[in-house]
């Protein structure tokens, strides 16, 4: 599998890119291998950009902008792409919102034409907004309300950062996304969705100099928007470790750790991001073999990383096995992160590691959505286009004294949130 994969990372993805007029950035990939062709436009634009009565714009703005345009009937986004045989979806972080279809190449002509309408002029009124709501209302009762230990995410942003507005989740507040009226909506969509806050990638088999045609034709008389304004608060440190309690509809204890991270594409990120993988990335990991495994001190161990353009977080969790309480749970958990602290990790277990994301790397750039996502992140977050063919080298240069180094200097107790999450029964 190593060899494979070194050979799959020699490819370096070939791009040209070029800006239009109205400042829309443009990246174009040439592959012919498949007789398909992706679309996607990123806009920086996600949740740290609201106004802090508007929480949860960037995520409703996904949904809205499949409502129609001044072109294109309500509802009937999906039904073209779909007529076409491609597909198409969305999704949104805390720091953008990115739009794709994937389409038989002889249809880059309705991709280019949808995101245009999108882009120019989308339908942003009344009808579609009260509609929306409700969508995103079942989606916030279905993935965070009703679902047990679903609120973890809301409830480690809003200790873990006090200024920042990483401290909201992305689906925002029902509340906000209700007090809101259509002129809040039209000016979100007016000042986010402007070609010079847009990536927009071409991946997969067209010809060059048609797509460049065709990309003035539809893209090119859209207007300029005016300067984007980004948010400009910094999150000062944690001045040592936040504790609560939580009250939930469970059946079992949870432990959940949240430690500050530095930002995406920053030195230290890269070694950050592979400790949070050796910790609970798989069966192998340490705290699924060692505190669920071999002490049984949980029924499931996960973790995720919140990769943000500021600061973001690497979270871990353990919901406790019958008769194993809180604080014997955090217990093992930080055994754990003590040792990445105290001893330097086997090279064996890091070369594993450099393995198992050089192979993630390699699937991701199989495919042609891959590959444009992957083309907007780097131009948008990494520096530049560029960056897409060297962020796995930074993975591969990691060492054992740097996995130790960043463990000393993040994953410590002054640096993070910890819950307790517990049974509502138990609330005294």
């Amino acid at each position: 599998m190593a060899t494979i994969t070194a050979v799959a990372q020699t490819r370096e993805i070939q791009y040209t890119e070029f800006d239009l007029p109205n400042g829309l950035h443009v990246i174009l990939h040439e592959d012919h291998s498949t007789p398909i062709v992706a679309v996607g436009v990123m806009y920086h634009v996600g949740s740290k950009d609201e106004a802090r009565d508007r929480r949860g714009f960037a995520h409703f703005f996904e949904h809205l902008l499949f409502e129609g345009s001044d072109n294109i009937g309500r509802g009937e986004y999906s039904k073209y792409v779909e007529k076409a045989g491609g597909v198409l979806n969305a999704n949104t972080t805390g720091d953008r919102t990115y739009y794709y279809e994937v389409l038989p190449s002889n249809q880059l002509d309705l991709g280019l034409w949808l995101e245009s309408e999108r882009m120019m002029h989308a339908k942003v009124e009344t009808k579609g907004i009260e509609t929306q709501r409700e969508v995103v209302k079942e989606e916030r009762r279905q993935r965070y309300e009703n679902q047990p230990y679903g609120s973890i995410l809301p409830e480690v942003l809003k200790r873990a950062y006090t200024m920042h507005p990483y401290q909201w989740p992305t689906i925002g507040y029902m509340e906000d996304l209700n007090a809101a009226n259509e002129k809040d909506y039209k000016n979100f969509y007016k000042t986010f969705y402007v070609p010079n806050n847009a990536v927009l990638v071409l991946a997969g088999d067209f010809a060059p100099k048609q797509a460049k045609a065709d990309l003035t034709k539809y893209f090119g008389p859209i207007k300029k928007g005016a300067a984007v304004p980004r948010n400009k608060v910094v999150e000062p440190p944690m001045k040592g470790e936040v504790r609560d309690v939580v009250y939930d509809k469970i059946q079992l204890p949870a432990v959940v750790e949240a430690y500050r991270i530095p930002a995406l594409g920053t030195p230290d990120f890269y070694a950050v991001d592979m400790l949070n993988r050796l910790l609970s990335n798989g069966n192998s990991s340490r705290l699924v073999k060692n505190v669920k495994d071999a002490e049984q001190k949980a029924v499931y161990v996960g973790s995720f990383s919140l990769p943000f353009e500021d600061p973001g977080l690497a979270i871990a969790f353990a919901v406790a096995n019958m008769g194993v309480s809180p604080d014997s749970l955090e217990a093992s958990m930080d055994k754990q992160f003590a040792r990445v602290r105290d001893e330097a990790v086997p090279e064996a277990e890091l070369t594993k590691l450099k393995v198992q994301i050089e192979t993630e790397h390699a699937m991701e750039n199989s495919k042609v959505a891959g590959i444009a996502n992957n083309l907007a992140n780097a131009y948008t977050f990494l520096g530049g286009t560029a960056k897409v063919n060297t962020e796995v080298e930074h993975y591969m240069a990691v060492t054992p004294a740097d996995i130790q180094r960043v463990a000393r200097k993040y994953f410590v107790p002054g640096n993070r949130v910890v819950l307790h999450y517990l049974p509502e029964n138990q609330k005294k």
